[in-house]
């Protein structure tokens, strides 16, 4: 019987697979057989005699449930076998770590072990943390438990301090939707639990603070989650920027996204939405942080895969879109045929989710439509998809008399033709050629270069509809946010060039990261001299050196491989040998195998050298190319172009000749008798089925737009020469194209602040919810994320110079604290920060995240405590200022009462009794002052005419002695000259003694050192130095003054000791209005004589209207005008300066004139200005007052404009009508100025009013209470507003920069 026992036993044993998680290397799996009532003990003590372990430490097995999300710890009496049989059919017999259902041996206490046991005889749950910075013991297998963890638990997100680490779950999670995008709003990174939008929140809101650009670079291997990352990014990101999601550029950016996957990603076997291109997309931003535009730019579009793939991979979304989505009539329009029936999609027609492709081309509809696509050019976008996949079916068959190869078959050819619109006997003998497989290759790369042809005009037109206009209008500055999702690290079964490119450029963002987190940051820690132990990392810059360093770089020989004529593959793999055959990156290969291994950072992969030449100079031969540049189709043509902007001039030079074609044809045939309408316009009636309404983009695309556009974008567009017909330089290679992209690529990211997100592919079969600890592992290890959590959590995230550490925490310092280390470490220590948590360097403050965030909250705090007591305060006074105001405000109408009513009878007395006898004496004494002024009056102008009348005669007489007999005739006009002058000064002197004695100007202070006026002067002829006497030689430039024309070099400016000779001189008396320079008059108190701001202002309010306020009287000659107080010692002489000679051509005139206005004093000039503002204000009234320009021109040019004393009087008078030409035209041009300035402001005043309007009837719905307060505050914002408006309009009339003059001449009006 007990035999019999033992063999059923042995027929009901189960094989159990225990997977050892020890410090010391073991296997990676132990198989054991036990019995169904073997328990937990016994597995345990059968597990340590297989693997060899110590039995004298404790162990526990743990029970594995992926699917639940949890390790359970099975107690000693447990049966492992009554576990195993709760497990899914598929994990029972044979449980792989695949499955999700296993068991791990742990040891218990030490290194990795477990805690105490809970109550219910489990284990308690792993260490579970946001950040991985954060886990108490740093291994690999640590963090691939927190990450198991967290991903379990539907937490795909996790920290490394500011590094996102994203794995990839094959499903979607509801942890997107706008809610969390405002949960995250303004969040620091690691308040909240781990996502995408905190390091888009975080960025943008670094973007805004510090006012530089940001950007996020989203790492990974392909099938990691990097382009659906990008699309949560940019929905992220645009949303941030607005309150609502609304229209407008943000609703492009988004629409961009689905068109770029549906023509650029394909189902691959690591990934369903494989981006087989890189993008980099900059979102650009105003200061104020709205969005602004966005550029889109792309990388190395995989073309080999438009014709042939691998096992279980798709063609591009698009063509299954349109092949299943399309409707009858598209087909039809298109003629599509079924998937099955292409041979570019036949190695993959089993098409499963045909309902999901029917929406996807619903959702691509509506992606173009947002871009900006209209109904037309998506017909033809979907016309040349069709001929792509046609060009496929064409076949080569040997022709009857066996001298050739001829294409079919002819309805293919037919409907080829039809869709290109190019003559089919053309199409057809293109491909006569006696080479079979050279007809294959030519006519795929006839396809692959349209199809790259269709994707960059695409991405060209994306980028038009994001383009914003003001970026090529003006210059506001503006910021962004790039984010880079590039094609992930690559390793298949079959690996060619398109890997050998993706996997380097992979290299080269793995260098990027490697230089930004470990060689920088540890290197400024040296450099700052702070305690810092050094962290090791994998350098694959021996890799970068062997694929790209010139000359022996593999791209470098492939390069010179495909120009050599007798070359092939084989010779091409036979040099990469020869030249790095010693390179431990380079890993040598049988002779036999056509193939060559690269050590990437990510593992070996190996690399078919088949076709590697002809891919790298891939293009149209260039009859193809004239081909397809004769088709009928307009758009066939834009793709072919070599020069967009070209292709657009002359689309349009084209169209207009059609047009102008199109109407003199109607003309003929309307001048026919019989004919009465334009017959080239068919009409035709709408019927009320075809009621829809045209789209038409706002932003239509014009040569300047396109030509902004292609000049932003050049360097990822393939090579347009590869596309001209007539080569006259080789195209360069693929290679160099992708080298040069990805060098522009790595150096815009490089001028902006990165963020990293490192996305992992959880599992290699694409199942949902599933982590595979190897893969992932593998991941880890090759992207150094130990390495990188070490850094992160050693390392200081925040750093401050001590000048940027005083100015954000000054709150918290003390009052008299400096930079000093000192009194930051004080500041530091008095938080309770730990020594270890911080660093002071020689120029830096080393902070931790926690600890900054930690620093940050006080300070936030500290001045909330102070905003605080300022409220407190501030409301004390105002409730204190209130009270004593009401009582100062009673005590004083109780005293002005008492006092009023004391003081009523005793005032009202004395006011009548003083009233009165001042009214006698004034009475006496007005007419005793009249009889003796009478008197004065007689006596004077007795004696005045008499002296007046003889003054005059012997002036005449002496004129009369000196003319010549010719000059007789002129005499009378010289004597009348005289007595004008005369008249003029005696009536001056007649004011100036009625108005009483002038206060004395003190302390003049010159406008100018020394008071000249130096302007660059060009010597046309050797001079010499007034200061140093050396000479000037000719063509020099030297040093003048304007007045006193000192010459000099620029080296003896600093030598000048003498005052200029032709300005003020302290000794002038200052009492004299007349006869003084202006500059005697001024100071920088009154830039403008005193005397001419108050005659002008008494003018200007009270004789605007007056008719005729400055036209002469006759009375003036009159001799009673003649006053005593005629000092003959002094010159009447109201003159700002000598200011024209002979004046030029009309043309020339104004400019003429200001310029010379350029040399005037600074105290003439602002008088002339003055002035010349006065006379605009009167002929601005012309109606009223009858002073045109002209008549003021001819009344004040004698004052302001007056020849030398020393020019001949004769002469003087013939300049009278030269010196009125140039004060008309100085009034006319002020005047015209001052009209435009003034129907400016008139606008801006309306403008005004009008928005307040609009904004008050906006808001008569809002509540009541809140109604009369804002019109109040409008109305108070309306009356300041005004008068700041006018006065800045009129200020900008001093400096309007499109008049060339007024920047010359400095000429403006003061209000």
């Amino acid at each position: 019987p007990t035999v019999k026992h033992d063999q059923q036993q042995q027929r009901q044993a189960v094989f159990l697979q225990i997977y050892p998680r020890l410090s010391q290397d073991k296997a990676a799996c132990c198989t054991l057989q036990v019995s169904p009532g073997a328990t937990a003990a016994m597995v345990i003590q059968k597990a340590g005699v297989t693997l060899g372990l110590d039995m004298t430490s404790p162990y526990a097995l743990l029970e594995v449930r992926q699917a639940e999300g949890e390790e359970r710890r099975l107690g000693d009496t447990e049966m492992p076998v009554e576990r195993v049989l709760l497990w899914p059919p598929g994990a029972r017999k044979r449980h792989p770590q695949e499955k999700g259902y296993y068991f791990i041996l742990q040891a218990q206490g030490g290194e990795g072990a477990l805690g105490s046991e809970t109550d219910n005889g489990g284990v308690p749950s792993l260490e579970e943390c946001d950040d991985l910075c954060s886990l108490s013991t740093l291994t690999e297998d640590t963090i691939l438990a927190a990450l198991r963890l967290r991903f379990y638990k539907h937490n795909i997100y996790t920290y490394a301090r500011g590094i996102l680490v994203a794995i990839n779950p094959f499903k979607f999670l509801p942890i997107y939707n706008p809610k969390y995008v405002m949960m995250y709003n303004n969040q620091p990174l690691g308040k909240l639990s781990p996502h995408i939008f905190a390091v888009a929140d975080v960025a943008y809101h670094t973007m805004l603070k510090q006012q530089e650009n940001q950007c996020v670079v989203i790492s990974g291997e392909s099938g990691s989650g990097k382009t659906q990352s990008t699309n949560f990014l940019i929905h992220c990101l645009t949303a941030l920027s607005q309150k609502g999601y609304s229209s407008g550029v943000k609703r492009t950016i988004l629409g961009a996204g689905p068109v770029l996957e549906a023509f650029g990603n394909a189902k691959t076997a690591q990934n369903n939405n494989s981006s087989r291109f890189g993008k980099f997309i900059r979102v650009n931003y105003l200061e104020s942080g709205v969005v602004r535009g966005a550029v889109v730019e792309k990388y190395l579009l995989e073309k080999c895969r438009l014709v042939f793939r691998a096992k279980n991979e798709r063609n591009y979304h698009v063509f299954y879109y349109l092949l299943v989505g399309a409707s009858k009539e598209e087909q039809r329009e298109f003629s599509l045929l079924q998937p099955e029936d292409y041979t570019y999609l036949q190695q993959y027609f089993h098409l499963e989710d045909a309902e999901d492709l029917r929406h996807e081309f619903e959702r691509l509809h509506q992606a173009m439509e947002m871009v900006g696509f209209l109904p037309s050019t998506k017909k033809q976008i979907f016309s040349m998809l069709s001929a792509i996949l046609y060009l496929g079916n064409v076949t080569y068959t040997q022709s009857e008399d066996g001298q050739g190869l001829e294409a079919g078959p002819a309805d293919v050819l037919s409907t080829l033709s039809d869709l290109l619109k190019v003559e089919e006997s053309i199409n057809q003998s293109i491909y006569l050629l006696c080479n079979h497989s050279i007809n294959i290759f030519t006519r795929d790369s006839m396809a692959k270069s349209l199809y790259s042809s269709l994707f960059d005009w695409i991405v060209l037109h994306i980028n038009h509809a994001l383009l914003n206009r003001r970026d090529m209008e003006e210059a506001v500055s503006c910021l962004s946010i790039g984010i880079l999702d590039i094609f992930g690290f690559e390793d298949f079964q079959t690996n060619s060039f398109e890997q050998f490119c993706i996997n380097y450029a992979n290299e080269k963002l793995q260098y990027y990261f490697n230089q930004h987190i470990f060689k920088l940051e540890q290197k400024e820690y040296q450099a700052e001299g702070i305690s810092w132990s050094t962290i090791d990392y994998t350098d694959n810059l021996g890799c970068i050196h062997l694929i790209s360093q010139k000359p022996t770089g593999l791209f470098h020989l492939l390069d010179e491989e495909s120009n050599l004529p007798q070359a092939t593959d084989d010779t091409l793999l036979d040099k990469f040998k020869q030249q790095h055959q010693d390179n431990p990156y380079f890993v040598p290969t049988t002779v036999m195998l056509p193939a060559f291994v690269i050590q990437h950072f990510a593992g070996k992969v190996k690399y078919q050298i088949k076709d590697f030449r002809k891919k790298n100079t891939d293009h149209m031969r260039p009859d193809i190319v004239a081909l397809l540049r004769s088709s009928e189709r307009a758009f066939m043509r834009q793709l072919i172009g070599s020069d967009p902007v070209a292709v657009f001039r002359w689309g349009i030079l084209r169209a207009t000749i059609r047009i102008i074609a199109a109407f003199n044809e109607a003309g003929s045939r309307r001048a026919v008798p019989g004919h009465h309408h334009l017959s080239v316009f068919s009409p035709h009636r709408k019927s009320k089925a075809s009621k829809h309404k045209q789209l038409i983009p706002t932003n239509l695309m014009n040569s300047r737009s396109l030509k902004h556009i292609v000049g932003l974008t050049l360097h990822d567009r393939a090579s347009r020469s590869l596309l001209h017909p007539h080569q006259r330089k080789k195209p360069p290679s693929i290679s160099a194209q992708f080298q040069a992209s990805l060098n522009k690529l790595l150096e815009t990211v490089g001028k902006a602040e990165p963020f990293f997100i490192r996305c992992i592919r959880s599992n290699a079969e694409k199942k949902e919810m599933l982590f595979d600890n190897a893969l992932v592992q593998q991941q880890l290890r090759y992207t150094g994320m130990l390495e990188t959590v070490r850094i992160q959590k050693s390392g200081y995230n925040a750093k401050f110079t001590f000048t940027e550490f005083l100015e954000q925490f000054k709150v918290l310092l003390p009052k008299e604290a400096t930079t000093a280390p000192e009194d930051i470490a004080n500041l530091l220590q008095k938080i309770g920060l730990g020594q270890s948590t911080y660093q002071i360097g020689k120029t830096k403050v080393f902070l931790k995240e926690r600890e900054k965030q930690h620093l940050q909250d006080t300070l936030n705090k500290e001045v909330m405590r102070h905003i605080i007591i300022l409220q407190r305060w501030f409301r004390a006074c105002l409730s204190r200022s209130h009270f004593l105001y009401k009582k100062d405000a009673a005590i004083r109408i109780q005293r002005c009462w008492r006092a009023f009513r004391a003081d009523t009878r005793c005032r009202a007395a004395t006011v009548i009794q003083a009233a009165w006898r001042g009214s006698q004496k004034r009475t006496d004494y007005l007419r005793k002052r009249n009889s003796i002024k009478k008197m004065q009056t007689l006596i004077r102008n007795k004696q005045g005419r008499n002296s007046y009348k003889g003054l005059m005669k012997g002036y005449q007489n002496r004129v009369s002695s000196l003319a010549e007999a010719k000059q007789q005739t002129e005499v009378q006009s010289v004597v009348n000259l005289f007595q004008s002058v005369l008249d003029g000064f005696i009536r001056g002197e007649i004011k100036r003694a009625e108005a009483g004695p002038v206060k004395v100007v003190l302390n003049r202070v010159r406008q100018t050192p020394l008071d000249h006026m130096f302007s660059t002067y060009q010597v046309n002829i050797m001079q010499s130095c007034d200061l140093c006497g050396s000479y000037i030689w000719g063509m020099e430039k030297a040093y003048m003054c304007s007045a006193c024309k000192l010459i000099c070099h620029k080296k003896c400016l600093s030598k000048i000791i003498n005052a200029c000779s032709t300005r003020c001189d302290d000794g002038v008396p200052g009492h004299l209005h007349f006869g003084v320079q202006v500059c005697v008059l001024t100071s920088k108190t009154y830039p403008i004589p005193m005397v001419v701001q108050m005659m002008l202002e008494h003018v200007e309010m009270n004789g605007l209207y007056t008719e005729g306020i400055y036209r002469k009287s006759g009375s003036a000659c009159h001799a009673r005008e003649l006053h005593q107080l005629l000092e003959t010692s002094k010159t009447a002489t109201l003159t700002l300066n000598a200011l024209h000679s002979q004046l030029p051509e009309q043309s020339e005139q104004l400019r003429a004139v200001y310029q010379k206005l350029d040399d005037l004093p600074p105290s003439n000039f602002n008088t002339l200005e003055r002035l010349v503002f006065h006379l605009v204000r009167v002929a601005k009234e012309e109606e009223h007052n009858r002073m045109s320009a002209n008549s003021l021109a001819i009344v004040f040019a004698p004052c302001i404009l007056r020849s030398p004393d020393t020019t001949d009087p004769f002469l003087s008078m013939k300049d009278i009508s030269k010196t009125t030409t140039c004060v008309e035209i100085l009034i006319l041009e002020q005047f015209r100025r001052y009209t435009e300035k003034m129907q400016e402001i008139t606008e801006l005043e309306f403008a005004e009013a009008l928005a307040v309007n609009k904004l008050m009837l906006k808001r008569q719905n809002t509540v009541s209470t809140l109604h009369y307060s804002i019109l109040e505050l409008f109305q108070s914002i309306n009356v300041l507003c005004t008068p700041v408006k006018v006065a800045t309009a009129l200020a900008t009339a001093n400096r309007h920069p499109t008049n060339k003059i007024t920047n010359n001449c400095r000429y403006r009006f003061t209000l």
